[in-house]
């Protein structure tokens, strides 16, 4: 009876013993929760309801700054720059690391090696990159106009062109980020069971349907992953036309979060700019609410 108890007794500590370590555990990523992220929001949040440009004390607007927001017509051009780029590039990003992933889904050496080349963009500095685009994008001594030129094509002003500006960010942020996706489409693929693709092949299936029907019902959360992160990537996209473009020509690539830096930081308008964040995040919440609903009637 009394060994009973002491063993009652240790079991009691040890589980008192793992509830400490497990808040502990809690409260580091807790605290830094917080820190750098719920208190950076409300203070964001407050700062939208002022007139704040750094130099001088805040000035209480309530809501005027959103209600300016409306009549902004710069506001608006941001965001047919914005929807217009993700347009392309949501799609762009799929087809390409979606493509690269079923092509790179074997366990071979060599495919291993691609896999690495393909995600070195991704671990390299954004305005290293954009640099090099900077150079492959001219349309005088570039590689691609040069490479265009070899079949007889006339390639365009690319960066300096109203009309091709946008789209040469996107294919410049479609090849740098397009590693990333591949991997987790990559883990998505290999969870898909060689019994389905059999069983589909021995009923007549051909590679189409077999993709269609079978690979893409399999990965339906992967999908709905990798498109959510476009999504957001896509609306938050920024130092590229920065780099880049500089929100030209013609105002063509200023995107969202390049016009809130701009009011921040170039007018020093801090309260507009924070408005035109949150405004930015309900955009995104509610594009990716949009997304969810999709995915999840397509996958039942």
């Amino acid at each position: 009876m009394p060994s009973s108890r002491i063993g009652y007794s240790g079991c009691n500590g040890l589980l008192k013993h793992q509830r400490r370590a497990a808040w502990l555990f809690l409260a580091v990523p807790g605290l830094f929760f917080i820190v750098f992220t719920a208190v950076p929001f409300v203070v964001a949040l407050a700062v939208s309801l002022t007139d704040y440009s750094i130099v001088e004390a805040p000035k209480w607007l309530g809501l005027q700054n959103y209600a300016e927001i409306v009549h902004d017509p710069y506001f608006w051009t941001a965001i047919r720059n914005t929807v217009y780029y993700t347009a392309l590039f949501v799609p762009l990003g799929l087809i390409v690391s979606l493509g690269t992933a079923l092509l790179l889904n074997r366990n071979t050496a060599v495919a291993k090696v691609f896999r690495t080349f393909f995600y070195i963009p991704v671990v390299s500095s954004s305005v290293a990159t954009a640099t090099i685009w900077y150079w492959v994008l001219n349309p005088q001594k570039g590689l691609l106009n040069a490479v265009l030129g070899w079949f007889g094509i006339h390639g365009p002003a690319w960066l300096y062109d109203s009309h091709w500006a946008m789209i040469a960010i996107v294919i410049m942020n479609v090849w740098a980020g397009f590693g990333t996706n591949m991997i987790i489409f990559l883990g998505g693929l290999q969870g898909v069971p060689n019994n389905l693709r059999e069983a589909a092949r021995l009923d007549g299936a051909n590679a189409f349907q077999i993709f269609w029907h079978v690979v893409v019902p399999s990965i339906s959360p992967t999908l709905f992953l990798v498109t959510t992160q476009l999504i957001i990537g896509a609306f938050q996209v920024f130092d590229q036309a920065y780099i880049l473009t500089k929100g030209g020509p013609g105002n063509s690539t200023v995107t969202i979060v390049y016009y809130i830096y701009d009011r921040g930081f170039g007018a020093l308008r801090m309260g507009y700019a924070s408005a035109l964040s949150f405004v930015l995040f309900a955009i995104i919440f509610v594009f990716s609410l949009i997304n969810m609903r999709i995915t999840n009637r397509e996958a039942s």
